[in-house]
């Protein structure tokens, strides 16, 4: 019997797998796709922020050490409102992380980048068996133990089955644990750019209408992912135009902010929705990550807040049973509902159309800037500290 069965090859399993590995604990982790670790084709063009909260998880898991030189700080969170009658900015305010700490908000890496660490340092630990190319098929679950059979036949008795296996989660699923899912009518293009203006580690969100153009700083100074939420038939007309037109596009909808945008990488697209696990538990199986919460990429609240559940698993001791099952449930659910709907507010506003919908947009950024402790109040709320 092994102690815990990761199912995901995710930067959120690959995570888990590291932390518990690191901790001592037997661990297997399986994943049906083997994981892309070279920028390419196939790579997983979008990056990572980690934010102050998450580093001690990484650490705790060995991987800090080999990240933390590859990571573009993120000191500064700017956002641009250009919800006028043209798309330039009208409004612009830079939230400095310097006024709540005396480190940046977070840290931004590639996912490809990650895997490939991630994947590293599980081949370090002895009590830790990756099986890339190899999935969960069937979860049997008692009191004392859960049985999985994996895609390639074998099973694998453990006393924690840990769901990070997205959101279509197979382990969600054969629990028995339903979801609540709100659509937005969005999807996400996710690609990175290079540009002739340093970023100076400040990530921008420009706010327009559809949803939030973000540039997050990559290593290089002149180099940025982009993640550009729009609507679902906006998005596909995007993703059809020459590369020289979705240039052009790309560079009116970033209002020069960071000089003319030069496409760097292929260009991937996510469907953008909300959705919850009605439970974080069930018997011998604990789900985080996408298995229990996908949210739209504002804030970088997704990743941070399913380290936030691994961290939670180590602190009570991933033995398992039911009591410890029920209290990660009743710690963790409670957390992400209320994040989920500051996520869900903060989007719908991002979509605003209407003329005069997007000017109160811009009043109320105004007004919430201008106050120094609403300001740092919502710099601390963003990185899930008090």
């Amino acid at each position: 019997m092994t102690d815990i069965l990761i199912s995901g090859g995710g930067v959120a399993g690959l995570t888990a797998a590291a932390a518990f590995g690191s901790a001592g604990y037997e661990v297997v982790c399986v994943d049906p796709a083997p994981p892309v670790t070279e920028q390419g084709p196939g790579a997983d063009q979008r990056s990572t922020a980690f934010l102050q909260p998450s580093i001690p998880v990484l650490q705790a898991a060995g991987l800090w050490d080999r990240l933390f030189p590859q990571a573009a700080p993120l000191q500064v969170m700017r956002i641009v409102d250009a919800g006028g009658a043209r798309p330039e900015p009208r409004l612009v305010k830079e939230f400095d992380a310097a006024e709540i700490s005396d480190q940046p908000f977070g840290w931004n890496l590639p996912n490809w980048l990650l895997r490939r660490e991630m994947v590293a340092r599980l081949a370090e630990l002895p009590n830790v068996r990756f099986l890339p190319g190899t999935g969960t098929a069937r979860l049997l679950t008692r009191e004392a133990e859960a049985r999985v059979t994996l895609t390639d036949g074998q099973t694998i008795t453990a006393r924690l089955v840990v769901g990070a296996d997205g959101r279509s989660s197979p382990v969600r699923e054969q629990a028995g644990i339903g979801t609540r899912v709100t659509r937005f009518g969005q999807k996400a293009l996710a690609f990175s750019v290079t540009h002739p203006i340093p970023h100076n580690n400040v990530s921008t969100e420009v706010h327009r209408t559809g949803g939030p153009f973000t540039l997050v700083p990559l290593p290089s100074q002149n180099a940025s992912a982009i993640v550009w939420m729009e609507t679902g038939p906006e998005v596909e007309r995007l993703r059809a135009l020459p590369a020289p037109d979705f240039e052009a596009a790309m560079n009116e909808r970033s209002c020069g902010i960071l000089g003319d945008l030069t496409l760097a990488s292929p260009i991937a697209v996510w469907p953008i929705i909300l959705q919850t696990a009605t439970r974080m538990s069930g018997q011998r199986t604990a789900l985080i990550a996408e298995a229990a919460h996908v949210l739209p990429p504002i804030g970088a609240q997704g990743l941070n807040m399913s380290l936030a559940d691994i961290a939670l698993l180590l602190e009570l001791g991933p033995t398992g049973d039911s009591k410890m099952l029920e209290t990660y449930h009743r710690r963790r659910h409670a957390d992400i509902a209320l994040r989920a709907r500051g996520i869900e507010a903060l989007n719908r506003a991002s979509m605003l159309s209407a003329p005069l919908m997007r000017d109160l947009r811009a009043k109320a950024l105004d007004v919430m800037y201008s106050a120094a402790p609403v300001r740092r109040g919502l710099m601390r709320a963003g990185l899930g500290v008090k």
